[in-house]
């Protein structure tokens, strides 16, 4: 079954609506776990699984639209409102705070449908960015201080001549630098690490300074900086998993 490494969390006070559902989803082979509070959703431990979280907008604990803002940014999965109690003001809220939609039950089911396996296409590139950006992140542990700064230097542009004088090193000492970097970080061309340096930029702490080389501005890290995955502390880390997951989310036919 093409859904059977899915799932559906659905948080919901309503039994009979959150059985219905469930119904629906197992007849679809989608697997399905249920919440009857936010407060249960949220300490619940996610697995590997491409996921969408289905949610109802009057819960006993919180309210729909406040669950969301606190998930936001937090590694939670993509969210479909589905609730008989909405109004113009939650759905505009709901959908610019980045729901996949709103839907007011009874819900149109191939419409359901058509939501959930976009939230599950939309759920599973994020976490294969977010493992992308982790091997990266690896990749530039394993640089030597120096590595780093020619690193920075080569990615904004400096001809070797130009790095080298800035680094005080000779320029065949700069290529060996860069030689190194372009092996550790695993890049086959500038315009590659290039494309390393945009993608690492979210997740690597401010600059110590920033200063003007030949016209180019050029970010010179600290020297005893730590660098950390700025991600959320439930998003799954296993890789194994999640290439799992994406044979089964392939065949959905939108990656």
């Amino acid at each position: 079954m093409r859904f059977a490494g899915t799932i559906v969390h659905i948080v919901s006070n309503d039994p009979v609506g959150t059985k219905r559902l469930t119904e629906f989803f197992l007849s679809k082979g989608v697997n399905v776990a249920c919440f009857r509070t936010a407060a249960e959703y949220i300490v619940a431990q996610r697995d590997d699984r491409p996921a969408c979280l289905i949610l109802d907008l009057i819960l006993p604990d919180l309210d729909g639209l406040e669950i969301q803002s606190r998930l936001v940014g937090n590694g939670a999965p993509p969210i479909i409102f589905v609730t008989a109690h909405g109004d113009p003001i939650s759905v505009v809220r709901a959908m610019k705070n980045g729901a996949i939609d709103f839907l007011i039950e009874p819900v149109d089911y191939n419409q359901l449908m058509a939501d959930v396996e976009l939230a599950f296409v939309e759920d599973l590139n994020k976490h294969k960015e977010l493992l992308e950006r982790r091997s990266l992140l690896e990749r530039w542990h394993t640089l030597t201080p120096r590595e780093k700064e020619v690193f920075h230097y080569t990615v904004a542009g400096l001809l070797n001549k130009q790095a080298a004088a800035e680094l005080d090193v000779a320029e065949n000492t700069y290529q060996v630098h860069r030689g190194r970097v372009m092996r550790k970080m695993q890049a086959n061309s500038l315009a590659d690490l290039v494309r390393m340096s945009t993608r690492l930029e979210p997740i690597l702490p401010k600059p110590s300074q920033r200063r003007i080389c030949y016209g180019t501005t050029v970010v010179i890290p600290g020297r005893t900086e730590e660098y950390e995955v700025h991600s959320a502390s439930n998003l799954p880390l296993s890789r194994e998993g999640w290439e799992k997951a994406s044979s089964h989310a392939s065949e959905l036919g939108r990656l």
